[in-house]
Protein backbone atom coordinates (compact mmCIF):
# COMPACT_ATOMS: atom_id res chain seq x y z
CA UNK A 1 0.00 0.00 0.00
CA UNK A 2 1.63 3.65 -1.05
CA UNK A 3 1.31 6.41 0.86
CA UNK A 4 -1.63 7.40 -1.47
CA UNK A 5 -3.75 4.54 -0.46
CA UNK A 6 -3.15 4.89 3.01
CA UNK A 7 -4.48 8.40 3.30
CA UNK A 8 -7.58 7.22 1.29
CA UNK A 9 -7.82 4.64 4.40
CA UNK A 10 -7.25 7.04 6.97
CA UNK A 11 -9.58 9.46 5.35
CA UNK A 12 -12.66 6.58 4.95
CA UNK A 13 -15.82 7.50 6.39
CA UNK A 14 -16.14 4.83 9.08
CA UNK A 15 -14.09 6.96 11.63
CA UNK A 16 -14.76 11.00 10.88
CA UNK A 17 -12.46 11.83 13.88
CA UNK A 18 -9.62 10.03 12.22
CA UNK A 19 -10.24 11.55 8.71
CA UNK A 20 -10.24 15.14 10.29
CA UNK A 21 -7.52 14.82 12.38
CA UNK A 22 -5.61 13.16 9.37
CA UNK A 23 -6.37 16.30 7.61
CA UNK A 24 -5.16 18.69 10.13
CA UNK A 25 -2.40 17.44 11.64
CA UNK A 26 -0.92 15.20 9.03
CA UNK A 27 -1.68 16.61 6.06
CA UNK A 28 -1.66 20.62 7.42
CA UNK A 29 -5.24 21.64 5.93
CA UNK A 30 -6.48 24.39 8.01
CA UNK A 31 -9.29 24.43 9.72
CA UNK A 32 -11.73 26.40 7.83
CA UNK A 33 -10.76 24.54 4.59
CA UNK A 34 -14.23 23.38 3.71
CA UNK A 35 -13.17 19.71 3.64
CA UNK A 36 -12.10 19.81 7.25
CA UNK A 37 -14.71 21.49 7.94
CA UNK A 38 -17.33 19.15 7.18
CA UNK A 39 -14.96 16.47 8.68
CA UNK A 40 -15.21 17.65 11.82
CA UNK A 41 -18.74 17.97 11.89
CA UNK A 42 -19.14 14.49 10.49
CA UNK A 43 -16.95 13.71 13.83
CA UNK A 44 -19.08 15.71 16.37
CA UNK A 45 -22.49 14.23 14.90
CA UNK A 46 -21.74 10.61 14.08
CA UNK A 47 -19.20 7.93 15.41
CA UNK A 48 -17.03 8.00 19.09
CA UNK A 49 -17.73 11.55 19.66
CA UNK A 50 -20.87 11.47 19.64
CA UNK A 51 -21.63 8.47 20.74
CA UNK A 52 -19.55 9.59 24.30
CA UNK A 53 -21.82 12.99 23.82
CA UNK A 54 -25.00 10.64 24.28
CA UNK A 55 -24.36 9.45 27.59
CA UNK A 56 -23.53 12.73 29.25
CA UNK A 57 -24.68 14.05 32.22
CA UNK A 58 -27.15 17.32 32.11
CA UNK A 59 -24.48 19.07 34.28
CA UNK A 60 -21.37 18.24 32.07
CA UNK A 61 -20.29 14.67 34.02
CA UNK A 62 -20.86 10.93 33.18
CA UNK A 63 -21.95 8.37 35.54
CA UNK A 64 -21.79 9.29 39.38
CA UNK A 65 -20.63 12.83 39.39
CA UNK A 66 -18.48 12.66 42.11
CA UNK A 67 -16.27 9.61 41.09
CA UNK A 68 -15.14 11.76 37.99
CA UNK A 69 -11.53 9.99 38.31
CA UNK A 70 -12.22 6.37 40.71
CA UNK A 71 -14.81 4.89 38.23
CA UNK A 72 -11.88 4.10 35.61
CA UNK A 73 -12.77 4.66 32.72
CA UNK A 74 -15.78 5.56 32.48
CA UNK A 75 -15.88 8.60 34.94
CA UNK A 76 -15.98 12.28 33.71
CA UNK A 77 -12.16 12.85 33.50
CA UNK A 78 -11.85 10.21 31.40
CA UNK A 79 -14.12 11.00 29.13
CA UNK A 80 -13.18 14.82 28.50
CA UNK A 81 -9.32 13.17 28.15
CA UNK A 82 -11.07 10.78 25.66
CA UNK A 83 -12.96 13.51 23.67
CA UNK A 84 -9.16 15.98 23.33
CA UNK A 85 -7.64 12.72 21.92
CA UNK A 86 -10.41 12.42 19.16
CA UNK A 87 -10.08 16.04 18.74
CA UNK A 88 -13.47 17.25 19.84
CA UNK A 89 -14.58 20.69 18.38
CA UNK A 90 -14.14 23.57 21.38
CA UNK A 91 -17.09 25.70 19.45
CA UNK A 92 -19.63 22.95 21.21
CA UNK A 93 -21.53 23.40 23.84
CA UNK A 94 -21.12 19.83 25.42
CA UNK A 95 -17.29 19.98 25.47
CA UNK A 96 -17.75 23.51 27.47
CA UNK A 97 -19.82 21.42 29.60
CA UNK A 98 -17.62 19.14 30.24
CA UNK A 99 -14.51 21.35 30.82
CA UNK A 100 -16.28 23.34 33.43
CA UNK A 101 -17.55 20.09 35.09
CA UNK A 102 -13.95 19.16 35.96
CA UNK A 103 -12.49 22.63 36.41
CA UNK A 104 -15.34 22.99 39.15
CA UNK A 105 -15.10 19.64 40.80
CA UNK A 106 -11.79 18.25 40.09
CA UNK A 107 -9.24 21.08 40.21
CA UNK A 108 -8.33 22.30 43.52
CA UNK A 109 -8.41 25.74 44.51
CA UNK A 110 -5.46 25.49 46.61
CA UNK A 111 -2.62 24.11 44.36
CA UNK A 112 -4.92 24.19 40.94
CA UNK A 113 -3.47 21.07 40.40
CA UNK A 114 -6.15 18.23 39.61
CA UNK A 115 -7.62 15.85 42.33
CA UNK A 116 -8.82 12.21 42.19
CA UNK A 117 -11.56 13.35 44.40
CA UNK A 118 -13.95 16.35 45.41
CA UNK A 119 -13.72 18.17 48.59
CA UNK A 120 -17.46 18.23 50.17
CA UNK A 121 -15.77 21.29 52.22
CA UNK A 122 -14.75 23.51 50.14
CA UNK A 123 -15.66 22.59 46.69
CA UNK A 124 -13.31 21.48 44.37
CA UNK A 125 -10.93 19.34 44.13
CA UNK A 126 -9.45 17.82 47.59
CA UNK A 127 -6.00 19.26 48.14
CA UNK A 128 -4.58 16.15 49.21
CA UNK A 129 -5.88 13.75 46.45
CA UNK A 130 -4.20 16.06 44.03
CA UNK A 131 -1.67 13.63 41.17
CA UNK A 132 0.56 14.60 38.63
CA UNK A 133 -0.44 12.02 35.83
CA UNK A 134 -4.20 13.86 36.13
CA UNK A 135 -3.02 17.00 36.32
CA UNK A 136 -0.74 16.59 33.10
CA UNK A 137 -3.91 14.60 31.40
CA UNK A 138 -6.53 17.52 32.18
CA UNK A 139 -4.21 20.22 31.71
CA UNK A 140 -3.88 18.70 28.44
CA UNK A 141 -7.66 17.61 27.92
CA UNK A 142 -8.69 21.62 28.22
CA UNK A 143 -6.07 23.22 26.24
CA UNK A 144 -7.33 20.82 23.25
CA UNK A 145 -10.46 22.23 23.59
CA UNK A 146 -9.03 25.93 23.56
CA UNK A 147 -9.04 26.97 26.85
CA UNK A 148 -5.42 27.46 27.63
CA UNK A 149 -6.09 31.33 28.05
CA UNK A 150 -8.34 30.12 30.78
CA UNK A 151 -6.74 31.95 34.02
CA UNK A 152 -7.53 27.98 36.07
CA UNK A 153 -5.72 26.35 33.42
CA UNK A 154 -2.74 28.89 33.28
CA UNK A 155 -2.65 28.17 37.01
CA UNK A 156 -2.74 24.36 36.62
CA UNK A 157 -0.02 24.64 34.13
CA UNK A 158 1.83 26.61 36.59
CA UNK A 159 1.47 23.73 39.21
CA UNK A 160 3.47 21.91 36.59
CA UNK A 161 6.27 24.09 36.33
CA UNK A 162 6.47 24.58 39.91
CA UNK A 163 6.06 20.97 41.30
CA UNK A 164 6.46 18.34 38.88
CA UNK A 165 10.13 16.32 39.23
CA UNK A 166 11.63 14.31 36.97
CA UNK A 167 14.19 12.47 39.15
CA UNK A 168 15.78 9.08 38.17
CA UNK A 169 16.51 8.27 41.37
CA UNK A 170 19.76 10.86 41.70
CA UNK A 171 18.44 12.29 45.13
CA UNK A 172 16.21 12.59 48.00
CA UNK A 173 12.88 14.23 46.87
CA UNK A 174 12.67 17.49 48.89
CA UNK A 175 10.25 17.81 51.95
CA UNK A 176 6.59 19.31 51.49
CA UNK A 177 3.46 18.59 52.38
CA UNK A 178 2.88 18.38 48.01
CA UNK A 179 5.61 15.50 48.08
CA UNK A 180 4.61 13.84 51.39
CA UNK A 181 1.22 12.32 50.37
CA UNK A 182 1.96 9.79 47.42
CA UNK A 183 5.34 7.94 47.35
CA UNK A 184 4.18 6.30 44.17
CA UNK A 185 4.19 10.14 42.47
CA UNK A 186 7.03 11.75 44.17
CA UNK A 187 9.29 9.18 45.80
CA UNK A 188 13.22 9.38 44.94
CA UNK A 189 12.61 8.22 41.22
CA UNK A 190 9.38 10.79 39.69
CA UNK A 191 6.54 8.48 38.25
CA UNK A 192 7.54 7.78 35.08
CA UNK A 193 4.04 8.36 33.56
CA UNK A 194 3.34 11.95 35.92
CA UNK A 195 6.26 13.16 33.98
CA UNK A 196 4.72 11.79 30.76
CA UNK A 197 1.28 12.92 30.88
CA UNK A 198 2.88 16.50 32.39
CA UNK A 199 5.69 16.29 28.88
CA UNK A 200 2.18 15.85 26.38
CA UNK A 201 0.47 18.68 28.47
CA UNK A 202 3.21 21.58 27.83
CA UNK A 203 4.06 20.16 24.19
CA UNK A 204 0.32 20.94 23.35
CA UNK A 205 0.96 24.67 24.56
CA UNK A 206 1.59 26.24 21.15
CA UNK A 207 5.36 27.25 20.78
CA UNK A 208 4.95 31.13 20.56
CA UNK A 209 2.76 31.00 24.05
CA UNK A 210 5.11 28.86 25.85
CA UNK A 211 6.49 31.20 28.48
CA UNK A 212 10.37 30.54 29.93
CA UNK A 213 9.60 28.53 32.47
CA UNK A 214 7.29 26.15 30.31
CA UNK A 215 10.30 25.84 28.19
CA UNK A 216 12.69 24.90 30.89
CA UNK A 217 10.45 22.32 31.91
CA UNK A 218 9.86 20.63 29.08
CA UNK A 219 13.83 20.76 28.22
CA UNK A 220 13.90 18.95 31.68
CA UNK A 221 10.89 16.95 31.19
CA UNK A 222 12.42 15.23 27.68
CA UNK A 223 16.10 15.17 28.88
CA UNK A 224 14.38 12.63 31.62
CA UNK A 225 13.09 10.37 28.57
CA UNK A 226 16.15 10.71 26.43
CA UNK A 227 17.49 9.10 29.67
CA UNK A 228 15.81 6.58 29.63
CA UNK A 229 16.03 5.98 25.61
CA UNK A 230 12.39 6.06 25.83
CA UNK A 231 11.64 2.80 26.69
CA UNK A 232 14.98 1.40 28.66
CA UNK A 233 16.29 1.12 32.12
CA UNK A 234 18.27 4.48 32.70
CA UNK A 235 20.96 2.86 34.70
CA UNK A 236 20.97 -0.28 32.66
CA UNK A 237 20.05 0.63 29.03
CA UNK A 238 20.30 -3.21 28.21
CA UNK A 239 16.77 -3.46 30.25
CA UNK A 240 13.51 -2.65 28.69
CA UNK A 241 11.81 -0.64 31.68
CA UNK A 242 8.60 -2.22 30.48
CA UNK A 243 7.41 -4.65 27.42
CA UNK A 244 4.26 -2.90 27.24
CA UNK A 245 5.80 0.25 26.00
CA UNK A 246 6.83 -1.15 23.03
CA UNK A 247 3.34 -2.25 22.05
CA UNK A 248 1.10 0.86 20.71
CA UNK A 249 -2.11 1.66 22.18
CA UNK A 250 -5.06 3.89 21.72
CA UNK A 251 -6.19 5.72 24.12
CA UNK A 252 -3.34 5.11 26.70
CA UNK A 253 -5.29 6.80 29.78
CA UNK A 254 -2.57 7.30 32.71
CA UNK A 255 -0.20 5.35 30.52
CA UNK A 256 2.12 6.03 27.88
CA UNK A 257 4.58 4.12 25.30
CA UNK A 258 7.25 4.65 22.39
CA UNK A 259 4.59 6.04 19.88
CA UNK A 260 3.25 8.41 22.28
CA UNK A 261 6.31 10.10 23.34
CA UNK A 262 7.79 10.22 19.56
CA UNK A 263 4.85 12.33 18.52
CA UNK A 264 5.43 14.12 21.40
CA UNK A 265 9.20 14.67 20.59
CA UNK A 266 8.04 15.20 16.68
CA UNK A 267 5.82 17.37 17.50
CA UNK A 268 8.19 20.16 20.10
CA UNK A 269 10.41 19.67 16.47
CA UNK A 270 12.60 18.41 18.63
CA UNK A 271 15.44 15.20 17.67
CA UNK A 272 18.34 13.83 19.74
CA UNK A 273 20.10 10.22 18.52
CA UNK A 274 18.73 8.91 21.83
CA UNK A 275 15.41 8.88 20.10
CA UNK A 276 16.66 6.67 17.09
CA UNK A 277 16.21 3.17 19.19
CA UNK A 278 12.56 3.91 19.94
CA UNK A 279 12.42 5.16 16.01
CA UNK A 280 13.90 2.01 14.78
CA UNK A 281 10.94 0.20 16.62
CA UNK A 282 7.95 1.59 16.04
CA UNK A 283 9.28 1.43 11.78
CA UNK A 284 9.94 -2.40 12.43
CA UNK A 285 5.86 -2.52 13.38
CA UNK A 286 4.52 -1.22 10.14
CA UNK A 287 2.74 -4.50 8.55
CA UNK A 288 3.55 -5.28 4.68
CA UNK A 289 0.12 -3.19 3.94
CA UNK A 290 1.98 0.25 5.35
CA UNK A 291 -0.47 -0.27 8.50
CA UNK A 292 0.34 -0.67 11.94
CA UNK A 293 -1.55 -2.48 14.94
CA UNK A 294 -3.15 -2.04 17.95
CA UNK A 295 -1.58 -3.99 20.35
CA UNK A 296 -3.16 -2.23 23.59
CA UNK A 297 -6.88 -1.58 24.09
CA UNK A 298 -8.85 -0.10 26.56
CA UNK A 299 -11.78 -1.70 25.22
CA UNK A 300 -14.03 -3.06 27.72
CA UNK A 301 -13.53 -0.68 30.44
CA UNK A 302 -14.61 2.48 28.51
CA UNK A 303 -17.98 3.48 27.44
CA UNK A 304 -17.03 3.49 23.82
CA UNK A 305 -15.01 0.97 21.91
CA UNK A 306 -11.89 2.04 19.73
CA UNK A 307 -11.32 0.03 16.99
CA UNK A 308 -9.71 -3.73 17.83
CA UNK A 309 -7.14 -4.88 19.29
CA UNK A 310 -4.97 -7.11 17.31
CA UNK A 311 -6.04 -5.58 14.12
CA UNK A 312 -5.19 -2.58 11.53
CA UNK A 313 -5.48 0.67 13.82
CA UNK A 314 -6.34 4.07 12.19
CA UNK A 315 -4.96 5.89 15.58
CA UNK A 316 -2.18 4.14 15.68
CA UNK A 317 -0.99 4.24 12.00
CA UNK A 318 -2.23 7.79 11.92
CA UNK A 319 0.23 8.68 14.94
CA UNK A 320 3.36 6.62 13.37
CA UNK A 321 3.14 8.34 9.76
CA UNK A 322 3.13 11.96 11.90
CA UNK A 323 6.51 10.54 13.79
CA UNK A 324 8.13 9.36 10.38
CA UNK A 325 7.02 12.30 8.32
CA UNK A 326 8.44 14.47 11.50
CA UNK A 327 12.13 12.27 11.32
CA UNK A 328 12.38 9.97 8.44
Amino acid sequence: MDDSELIQWLTGPDDPAVYHQTMTTLLGRISDDPEVAAARLAAMSTGLIHQIFLTMNADGSWGDPLRFYNDKYTGSVWNLLLLAELGADPADGNVHQACEFILNNSQSPESSGFSYTHSAKTGGGLASGVIPCLTGNMVFSLIRPGYLDDPRVQKAIDWITTWQRADDGESQPPRNANYDRFEMCWGKHSCHMGVAKAFKALAAIPADQRSPSVLAKINELGEYFLKHYLYKRSHDLAEVAKPGWLKPGFPLMYQTDILELLDIFASLGWWDERLRDALEIIKGLQKPDGRWILENSFNGKMLVRIEQKGKPSKWITLRALRVLKAYC
